[in-house]
């Protein structure tokens, strides 16, 4: 594999690997045309701990493993990928203007979403125009669900699904009170709308709810303000730096609920390896590990091989973002680079994905429930709903260390 840098762009050819194509002698390995695919993804600026964790490095796995094999399966004929990758300095006006420019003018086969559900707001309704395919994999917006965007799927699971799943787990825990701190911006007031919608005839109350804006320095005011109210849980709905600081910060104060969640970025390495034996008994937004499936496992030991020990996937979006590239390739071996009939069999068809089977109402992935994990011995496990669990839920966080 080599790149070829240009300004904000990175360019990724692989050339296919004969050997691999001989042995599927019903796929032509032709001398065509690499299949460009583009996007646009934070490497600086704010967005870039999430893009960097959960999406880029996924795209580069993908093409890795596509072009080892011979190539894109298009329909039969096995066709290099080029990817053609663009940091979007994690602002949205970048961001718009380099899938108009790819979609537009340079009229690339596909393309791959950026990172964040305020990216994917934008640029989504862009993808329709066009016309592309559009598999998001941080996409979390009831709105967005709501435009009813025909070309637009998300893989994450949705406010509601996920704050039912974690309002159901308090309630079968016998908690009776809460506290919720949150991000002002679409994530956050999304899922702080759906968490006031779950708590209502479940038997607890809300104690006390605060906003707080993007990029804030310091969450130990209102920590303390809900550590004098003792709520059994504490309901973060907060971004990877935010997630981290207000752990640190409830460490110092001694805020320790029964249950303390927040996400996302709970489900990161990082997190785990910033606040080590703290982050034992920690809950969050997690959907999967490498016990879920042999798929899992498989993706994820691949991942670590090509990336290191030290820069795992995280345990939600990561594999949000490689289900929906496993759909995308299914969809291209069947349908072509026909974007119309990748559309359609995209919405038309349950998939099989290392998270299981996923079909789409409308754009909505409607295959996979809401879930709650937590850190457990190095591992963010699936603790809710029991059904999916990969260890039992420890039912009370242990004192911070």
């Amino acid at each position: 594999m080599t790149a070829r840098q240009t300004p904000r762009r990175t360019v990724l050819k692989a050339a296919g690997a004969l050997p691999a194509a001989l042995a599927f002698p019903s796929i032509v390995r032709a001398q065509a045309a690499p299949v460009r695919v583009g996007y646009a993804i934070a490497r600086t600026g704010p967005w870039t701990t999430g893009a960097q964790v959960s999406q880029e490095p996924n795209y580069l796995l993908w093409a890795e493993q596509q072009n080892a094999a011979g190539g894109l399966n298009v329909k039969g004929t096995r066709r290099p990928i080029e990817l053609i990758g663009s940091d979007d300095r994690s602002d949205i006006e970048t961001c718009v203007r380099t899938y108009e420019k790819l979609m537009g003018s340079d009229k690339v086969d596909l393309i791959l979403p950026p990172w964040g559900s305020n990216a994917n707001f934008a640029v989504a309704p862009l993808a329709t125009r066009f016309g592309y395919p559009f598999i998001a994999p941080t996409a979390l917006s009831r709105r967005l669900i709501d435009m009813k965007l025909p070309y637009f799927f998300s893989v994450l699971q949705q406010p509601a699904p996920m704050m039912n799943a974690l309002v159901d787990m308090l309630k079968a825990q016998g908690a009776k009170t809460l506290a919720t701190l949150y991000v002002d911006d679409l994530f956050g007031l999304e899922n702080y709308a759906a968490l006031k919608v779950a708590v209502k005839g479940a038997g607890l109350t809300l104690v006390e709810d605060k906003s707080y804006p993007l990029g804030v320095k310091d969450l130990s005011p209102v920590l303390r303000s809900m550590k004098d109210k003792a709520p059994d849980a504490f309901v973060g709905l907060t971004y990877p730096p935010d997630t981290i600081l207000a752990s640190r910060q409830a460490k110092e104060i001694g805020f320790n609920p029964k249950f303390f969640y927040a996400s996302v970025g709970t489900a990161f390495q990082l997190y785990r390896n910033v606040m080590g034996p703290a982050a034992e008994g920690v809950l969050g937004m997690g959907s999967w590990n490498a016990k879920t499936s042999p798929a899992a496992k498989a993706y994820f030991d691949a991942h670590v091989k090509k990336f290191g020990a030290q820069k795992e996937p995280d345990r939600w979006a990561s594999g949000a973002a490689w289900a929906g590239l496993e759909i995308l390739t299914a969809a291209v071996a069947k349908a072509g680079l026909d974007r119309k009939a990748i559309r359609d069999y995209v919405a038309n068809t349950e998939h099989t994905t290392m998270l299981g089977k996923i079909r789409f109402a409308g754009s909505e992935n409607v295959g996979t429930p809401g879930t709650v994990s937590q850190w457990q011995k190095g591992e963010f496990e699936v603790v809710w709903p029991p059904a999916l669990a990969t260890a039992p839920l420890v039912p009370a966080k242990p004192a911070w260390v």
